[in-house]
């Protein structure tokens, strides 16, 4: 009685995971170039709520941002997002390409941050150089008294 209990449950189980869940073309979808960028965009929008932002200001949602820029709304985009998950073999290439999208901003902006990064400390090496060779501070060595020779008296 017992194993034919647990065959029971067995079975219901393995017959409730159909693989069924492709769902039809909604009328609004997104087109997969345009699906891509925003996706792209909407993963840097939530990576940015623990980024403080320029007024020091944490767990700010960009997703607005994002969807007012695409033009669209949540529902569309969820919805196309739904349809575009049920199909695994054409929502995986489009992961890729938006991973590829993200790997060559990064490269990017990390050569930006290392340009300005030289330019400032150009700036600053320029500000020291300026500083030593100051005419007025070479003036000032004239009335230093530590280097002065002490006169006999």
């Amino acid at each position: 009685m017992k194993h034919t209990t647990i065959f029971l449950i067995f079975m219901t189980l393995l017959a409730s995971c159909s693989s069924n869940t492709i769902y039809d073309e909604p009328k609004d979808l997104i087109p997969k170039d345009s699906m891509v960028l925003l996706l792209k965009d909407l993963y840097l929008a939530t990576s940015a709520k623990s980024i403080k932002n320029k007024k020091q200001q944490k767990k700010i949602s960009y997703t607005p941002l994002v969807y007012n820029t695409y033009k669209i709304d949540s529902l569309r985009f969820s919805t196309s997002n739904f349809f575009y998950t049920s199909k695994v073999d054409v929502y995986e290439p489009m992961l890729d390409q938006v991973m590829e999208l993200l790997k060559k901003e990064q490269v990017f902006f990390k050569e930006a941050k290392k340009i300005k990064d030289s330019i400032f400390n150009d700036s600053i090496k320029k500000k020291k150089e300026k500083m030593t060779k100051d005419p007025k501070e070479k003036e000032f060595e004239k009335f230093d008294v530590s280097k002065k020779k002490k006169k006999k008296s």
